[in-house]
């Protein structure tokens, strides 16, 4: 069976507009340039299939940075989850194992600690950072068996990067 790649992917750095609710955080002009080289990054080693994104403005905009800067002739499909926002590591481990095995690469664009807390369980080495994902962090993960299988310690991780702009 070939090896999956999952790949989870923490928002890049945005603002704090007073008066703007958290979901409706922008990115800040850092975060975009972090977002760009973060697509950078992925287009030449992980181009996702499948992209599962939180709806909060500030994870869509790192994703939009992300795939204009991804081949042109890559076309993933793209779900926009509200558990993503709002979810734990668990609920994010859940919309993981829903993935069709047909898939081979899922992107997760979220937010911390479910991140972060995600990254930690998959990898059975666990030497991730304790500290978790930095803004714009990724962490590529194999996954070996079915989607539906994956679970703690079944993930290892096969990559790491912190995306930085110019």
């Amino acid at each position: 069976m070939t090896a999956r790649r999952l790949v989870l992917l923490r928002h890049a750095k945005a603002d704090t507009p007073p008066g703007t609710a958290d979901e409706d955080r922008p990115l800040s002009a850092r975060g975009h340039a972090d977002a760009q080289a973060a697509g950078a990054w992925l287009a030449t080693r992980h181009v996702p299939e499948l992209v599962f994104c939180s709806p909060a403005k500030r994870t869509r905009q790192t994703w939009h940075a992300v795939a204009a800067n991804l081949p042109a002739t890559a076309a993933p499909m793209v779900r926009y989850e509200r558990g993503l926002y709002l979810g734990g590591a668990d609920q994010l481990l859940e919309l993981v194992r829903t993935v069709e095995d047909g898939v081979s690469s899922v992107l997760v664009i979220g937010h911390n600690p479910s991140l972060s807390q995600l990254a930690l369980e998959l990898d059975p080495e666990g030497g991730l950072d304790s500290d978790g994902l930095r803004t714009s962090g990724l962490t590529v993960h194999r996954v070996d068996g079915p989607w539906a299988e994956c679970g703690p310690q079944q993930a290892p991780v096969t990559a790491t990067h912190t995306a930085r702009g110019d």
